[in-house]
C-alpha cells in the first residue's frame, strides 16, 4: 500500500509539472514586455562650465522636464568637437567661437546659439615676478617671453582657453610653435581648467583661466587676479546640436534641440545668471541669448 501511495503521489506531481509547461513558455524572456528605457541624451562640455558646477545645478531640472538621462562628458572643447564628429555625443557647448563656426559650416553642427558668457583673467602669483600687473593681455604675453620671469602653465589641451591662449600669443607677434620651445617657463599641463589652476598654484606661476573657474576654485588657490582687461579676454559660451545628417549614427535631434531651447529659455536664462552669486557673492556667467557680446 505504502508503494501504491508514492506511486499515485509521483503520478499526480508528473501531471501538475505538465500541465504547468505552457505556463511556463509564456513567460519565458521572448515574450516579456520589458521596461521602456529613458531615453539617454549625450552631452559634451567645456570643463569650465563643469568645473564651476553649473551642469551639476541644471541637468537634473532638464531631466525631469523632458523625462531623460543626460549624461555629461567634461572635455575640453577640441576633444569634444571629435567625439561629437565621431557620434559619442548629441549636443556640445562649447566656448571656441572660431572652432564652433567651422564645425557648423563643416555641417557637423545644426546651429550654433550663444547662451552665456564672462571673460578669462591671467592669474599668478601676488607678488607678480614678472611685472606684469595691469598690462593690456597682449602686453602681458609680450613681457612674460621677453623677460622669462616667472612660470606659465598652460592648459596644453586644444581646449577653448587654450585657442584663446594661443589668439593672444598670435596678437602679441609670436608663433605658438617658438613659445612652445621658449624655454622653461612655458609648461603645458595637458589638463582641464581646474587641475591647471592647481598646477599654476603648487608652482606660483601665472595662467589664463576662465572667470568662472577661478572664482569657484579661488578659496583653494593663492592666486589672483593679474590681467583682467581687454576686448581680447571675452568668452562666450554656445550650445550646438549635432546633426545627423552628418553624423549616420546620431538618433536624438529633437532631444538635442530640447537642450538648446532649455538653456535658450528666458526660465534657465535667469538661473544662469543667477548661478553661484549667492555662494561666491558675484555673477559667475552672464546670460546672452539672442544678444551676443563683441567686447
Amino acid at each position: 500500500m505504502r508503494t501504491a501511495g508514492k506511486m499515485l503521489s509521483a503520478l499526480l506531481s508528473l501531471i501538475m509539472l505538465v500541465s504547468l509547461i505552457p505556463i511556463l513558455a509564456g513567460c519565458s524572456s521572448d515574450t516579456v514586455t520589458p521596461l521602456t528605457a529613458k531615453t539617454r541624451l549625450k552631452v559634451g562640455t567645456t570643463t569650465s562650465l563643469y568645473d564651476t558646477g553649473l551642469w551639476g545645478y541644471l541637468e537634473p531640472m532638464f531631466e525631469e522636464k523632458y523625462g531623460v538621462e543626460v549624461d555629461i562628458l567634461s572635455l575640453g572643447s577640441g576633444a569634444t568637437f571629435e567625439y561629437a564628429k565621431k557620434g559619442d555625443l548629441d549636443v556640445i557647448t562649447i566656448h571656441d567661437k572660431p572652432n564652433e563656426l567651422k564645425f557648423v559650416s563643416d555641417n557637423f553642427g545644426v546651429e550654433r546659439v550663444p547662451f552665456a558668457y564672462n571673460y578669462f583673467l591671467i592669474v599668478g602669483p601676488a607678488s607678480d615676478p614678472a611685472g606684469i600687473k595691469g598690462m593690456s593681455p597682449t602686453d602681458a604675453f609680450k613681457k612674460l617671453m621677453s623677460s622669462g620671469n616667472g612660470t606659465f602653465i598652460s592648459r596644453g589641451d586644444n581646449s577653448g582657453t587654450h585657442s584663446k591662449e594661443k589668439a593672444i600669443w598670435k596678437d602679441a607677434g609670436y608663433e605658438y610653435a617658438d613659445v612652445q620651445k621658449a624655454g622653461i617657463w612655458y609648461i603645458e599641463a595637458g589638463s582641464g581648467m581646474g587641475a591647471t589652476l592647481n598646477m599654476a598654484n603648487e608652482k606660483q606661476g601665472y595662467t589664463l583661466t576662465d572667470m568662472g573657474t577661478y572664482v569657484s576654485y579661488k578659496s583653494k588657490l593663492e592666486l589672483v587676479p593679474i590681467v583682467d582687461s581687454g576686448a581680447i579676454l571675452l568668452n562666450v559660451y554656445s550650445v550646438i546640436a549635432v546633426n545627423p545628417g552628418a553624423v549616420k549614427t546620431l538618433k536624438n535631434l529633437e532631444m538635442a534641440k530640447n537642450m538648446v531651447a532649455f538653456l535658450a529659455s528666458p526660465e534657465i536664462q535667469e538661473l544662469i545668471g543667477k548661478y553661484g552669486v549667492k555662494e561666491y557673492g558675484i555673477q559667475l556667467f552672464t546670460p546672452c541669448f539672442g544678444a551676443e557680446p563683441t567686447q
